[in-house]
This record gives structure tokens, C-alpha cells and sequence, in this order.
């Protein structure tokens, strides 16, 4: 693995981020600086974690620490798709698949940070 863009977790999470963001601008005006922002900035805090703690992964507490923080912003994206589905009923066929593909991603990363607990010193 020379990047983090050889990551599936990566390449992934970026594209349900554009997905993501495109959703979030169907939103109702007022709704676009409200929950609107909140997804936007967790479904880019998930990817944007991947990338911050591949770049620390010399030092194993600093990866596993972002990328729990992935997992973590992964499963906020979660709650704020269900929420957009309960205000929104109108979104809920966009969003729902989108959902699913979050909580896929988010077993990915789960597996992922297990697997670098157990092998951390292949990325050094």
C-alpha cells in the first residue's frame, strides 16, 4: 500500500461524501446552514480522518485515534440521514440507500482499524 487512496475506505467515503453533499443541497433553504452543514462537515470528517491518520500511521495510537474518529463521524452521517428521512419524507428514497452504504462503510471501517491493531507494524 503506497497511499491512502489505496484504501477502500478512502475511496469510498469520498464518494458517499459528494453524494452526500449533493443530498444535503435538496435540503430546504433553511435547513442548508443547519443540518445541511452538519452533514456535509461529518460526511467529510469521516474521509478527511482516513487521510489525517494515514499520514500519522508511524505512530500507532495517532492512526487508530483518527480512525475512530472516521468511524465515529461515519455513524453521526448515520443519525443525520435519519433525521433528514423523519423531516424530509420527500428525501427518504435518495437518502435511505445512502444510509445503507454508510452503515456498510462503517462495518468496513471497523474491520479496518481491527486489522491495525493486529498488523499495525506492516504500515510502518
Amino acid at each position: 500500500m503506497k497511499s491512502y487512496k489505496d484504501l477502500e475506505i478512502y475511496t469510498t467515503s469520498l464518494t458517499l461524501f459528494y453524494k452526500t453533499h449533493a443530498i444535503s443541497l435538496k435540503l430546504p433553504k433553511y435547513e442548508l446552514y443547519e443540518l445541511g452543514s452538519q452533514i456535509r462537515r461529518s460526511a467529510d470528517s469521516v474521509v478527511s480522518n482516513i487521510v489525517e491518520g494515514y499520514g500519522r500511521k508511524q505512530y500507532k495510537a495517532d492512526f487508530l485515534k483518527f480512525l475512530t474518529y472516521s468511524h465515529a463521524s461515519n455513524l453521526e452521517t448515520g443519525c443525520h440521514f435519519e433525521k433528514i428521512q423523519h423531516l424530509y419524507p420527500h428525501l427518504a428514497d435518495e437518502v435511505k440507500p445512502l444510509q445503507n452504504e454508510y452503515d456498510i462503510l462503517g462495518a468496513k471501517i471497523y474491520k479496518f482499524i481491527q486489522y491495525v491493531k493486529k498488523n499495525w507494524n506492516n504500515f510502518k
